[in-house]
């Protein structure tokens, strides 16, 4: 009796016990991020390379960086990772949409968050193309000097992972909006899109302090 009933407690300790495994999903998107951040640091040793090279350049180009602009610029970018932040709030507490009125952020869902961290990722983008056109105004261009050459390429391919993070945001709105259910296969995807997307502002953030603050 005593075997019979031991057996049972093993079995029974089994039937409710958990194994904590790792999200592959979200071990997978860090560890691509790894490899991304190795990218940027690629450019940022070419930007100091060149500086380092041609120091003369960096005595008279930024002068045509337009700061104030930049500055207001990088802040929407800054504030779309609150707002993408309480949509993973949303997410993990399996809220797709809004349960009240639009005007009462308090309760928005995931979609609504998103959203707006979607305008305000759209507006930092064109708040770049349009600092583009004014630089290439200006006749800094890429072509135009080595300074031009980095500038471009480092902020234009951030620029790029930017788009790249809006389009993820779309495909998180539309499957939540697909799935019959909004569970923890749509919560992690949200969930993950949101680290690529912090991740794009931090390098963002280390980005506009090497080009537009230290110059």
């Amino acid at each position: 009796m005593a075997l019979v009933a031991s057996t049972a407690a093993v079995r029974d300790v089994s039937a409710h016990a958990t194994v904590n495994r790792p999200d592959m999903v979200s071990v997978g998107t860090i560890v691509w991020l790894s490899s991304e951040l190795m990218f940027f640091a690629g450019l940022f040793a070419m930007y100091f390379t060149i500086r380092a090279t041609v120091p003369g350049l960096w005595e008279t180009e930024p002068e045509l960086l337009n700061i104030p602009f930049s500055v207001a610029n990088t802040t929407v970018l800054v504030l779309s990772s609150f707002t993408c932040q309480m949509g993973v709030f949303a997410a993990e507490r399996y809220q797709p949409g809004r349960t009240g009125s639009l005007l009462n952020a308090v309760r928005w869902g995931m979609r609504e968050w998103y959203v707006l961290t979607f305008v305000m990722g759209s507006v930092f983008v064109a708040g770049q193309v349009y600092e583009y056109a004014e630089l290439v105004h200006e006749g800094l261009t890429i072509a135009s000097s080595p300074y031009g050459s980095v500038f471009y390429m480092a902020t234009g391919f951030h620029g790029l992972h930017v788009v790249g993070g809006l389009i993820a945001f779309l495909m998180v709105i539309g499957r939540s909006f697909a799935a019959r259910r909004f569970g923890h296969q749509e919560a992690t995807t949200a969930v993950v899109t949101s680290y690529y997307w912090h991740f794009v502002d931090v390098v963002w953030v280390g980005l506009f302090a090497v080009i537009y603050v230290i110059q």
